[in-house]
């Protein structure tokens, strides 16, 4: 089954978890504050892997650190929880806020690079490929070990037998 991640309608017709994901999104409009930085939902939630704990990730494009910072603490200081710290990952800049709306947690990652070339949406992709090739008891399989503690990655990685880095193996299923 297909579905446009680049818009949040899908959620709507979704899950419980995936409908209040959509409520929260929408009423307080965080992707609209966030629209100049081409946000976009990823992770669990969008592909129905989410545990108790998961929270919303969204996931930006930003071409000024400063403009991308300054824009996160104008629109989402006032929420619960709020902390923003900056830090590089495989030598990339990154721009990380976390805070909650209503119960629901939300973390925004940013980081130069287009949102449709970043990792957790190519990471997205291809488990909701593995997830819809692999069926239902894949799937629970994957939910199971991440009640035990395994991040997602590292979940895919152990079913399917990686020896390595699973967020760079991973990418080895990605469609040309």
């Amino acid at each position: 089954m297909s579905i446009d991640f680049d818009t949040l309608d899908y959620l709507k017709a979704g899950n419980d978890r995936q409908k209040q994901a959509y409520s929260v999104l929408t009423n307080h409009k965080v992707m609209e504050k966030l629209n100049r930085f081409t946000p976009i939902l990823v992770g669990t939630i969008p592909i129905n892997i989410a545990i108790e704990t998961s929270d919303l990730d969204i996931i930006c494009y930003w071409t000024d650190k400063q403009t991308f910072y300054t824009a996160i603490l104008d629109s989402f200081q006032h929420q619960t929880g709020f902390r923003i710290r900056d830090y590089a990952l495989y030598g990339t800049d990154c721009v990380v806020a976390t805070f909650r709306i209503d119960t629901v947690e939300i973390e925004i990652f940013g980081q130069p690079i287009p949102t449709r070339q970043q990792m957790a949406y190519r990471h997205m992709l291809i488990e909701h490929k593995l997830l819809t090739e692999r069926g239902e008891i894949f799937r629970q399989q994957i939910i199971d070990l991440k009640r035990q503690g395994y991040k997602t990655e590292p979940a895919f990685g152990k079913l399917l037998g990686f020896q390595m880095d699973p967020y760079e193996e991973l990418l080895t299923y990605e469609s040309p």
